[in-house]
């Protein structure tokens, strides 16, 4: 069994979208924001995005000690055995009990005692972790323990190439988590997801590159793009910012979203526009199945929960066409998901 983590009020909605996509398949809540299942982990079976799980512990096995001393000692064995010579790999190690300092105390303890461990038995292992977190490489394997009190827990470790090929599922973030960035100076905090997007995609917009947002103003999207060096056409009805209106690399188009194309393919299609979640998942299918762009962030926003399932529409006709496609919500996301990736 695999376990599934997601914000405790996700729970029944990560079961129901478990239940329509995997219908044959057992799942069961262990607690609130933790659900087992018996999805297919093996990689020749990459498993498509889940809306409602932020992280997945494939295989989890369970752990006790009664030091730092022994967890590590049985980490590092652990992790000898199975880690490949001379291949990146991440670890994560969280507490998944409590709210204060407490539990990271003890986690970083327990890093820093595995650390101690690799150096005197495996110093080349310890050389080959990634001290950042970022999207996976194919040749890359991830450590996932993830501690339910002081001296018990589960630890996952998924060889490579697994994180990478369920990487729509098994994420390079602890938890799954990222702090929503702050700049004071953006228009609104709406840019919070794209910049989010843009990391867990592993990608993000470029120098020289052409973008559309749609639903622009007041121009949060637009903002994060000109300050990544890209061209903008902005299209909406009301105005950006005074500053953006100016801005040599934006081009204001006084008009409707859902009515706009450009004269040529371009490099991303930005939308946050607010609007029914059917209608932005038409726009986005049909430009993508237009050849419109090649990469796109776009969100899609929900008037209540009984709208989730019109999510499953977006995996089924995009999966095929893209080498990358995300579907999530997002840390920085409210009641709404975010859809992004890179058409083939």
């Amino acid at each position: 069994m695999h376990r599934l983590l997601c914000p405790a009020d996700w729970t029944p909605h990560l079961v129901q979208e478990l239940e329509r996509s995997f219908p044959a398949t057992v799942h069961q809540i262990v607690r609130p924001g933790r659900v087992e299942t018996a999805l297919p982990g093996g990689a020749g079976h990459p498993l498509p995005p889940l809306v409602f799980a932020r992280q997945m512990l494939l295989a989890p096995q369970f752990v006790e000690f009664s030091s730092i001393r022994l967890g590590a000692e049985r980490l590092a064995g652990q992790l000898m055995a199975v880690l490949p010579e001379g291949q990146p790999w991440q670890l994560h190690v969280e507490p998944d009990y409590g709210s204060g300092r407490a539990g990271q105390h003890r986690c970083q303890l327990l890093r820093e005692g595995l650390d101690e461990q690799l150096k005197r038995t495996r110093r080349q292992v310890l050389r080959q972790r990634r001290p950042v977190a970022a999207a996976f490489a194919p040749e890359e394997s991830l450590v996932q323990v993830l501690l339910d009190t002081p001296d018990r827990g589960w630890v996952s470790v998924a060889v490579a190439p697994l994180p990478y090929v369920h990487r729509r599922v098994i994420s390079p973030f602890p938890l799954g988590e990222i702090q929503p960035p702050i700049d004071k100076t953006a228009p609104s905090r709406a840019f919070a997801k794209l910049v989010e997007a843009e990391c867990r995609l592993g990608r993000s917009i470029a120098t020289g590159e052409t973008c559309v947002d749609l639903g622009a103003s007041p121009g949060s999207w637009t903002y994060v793009a000109v300050k990544r060096g890209a061209t903008v056409t902005a299209v909406d009805r009301s105005p950006l910012r005074v500053d953006l209106m100016r801005e040599p690399r934006v081009r204001f188009h006084a008009g409707d979203a859902f009515t706009f194309f450009p004269d040529k393919p371009v490099d991303w299609l930005l939308c946050d526009v607010i609007a029914a979640p059917e209608r932005s998942m038409k726009l986005l299918l049909d430009w993508a199945f237009a050849r419109r762009m090649r990469h796109f962030v776009v969100t899609v926003k929900f008037r209540g929960d009984a709208e989730y399932p019109q999510l499953d529409l977006l995996k089924q006709r995009l999966l095929p066409i893209c080498t990358e496609f995300f579907l999530s919500r997002l840390c920085a996301n409210k009641n709404e998901a975010c859809a992004f990736g890179t058409l083939r």
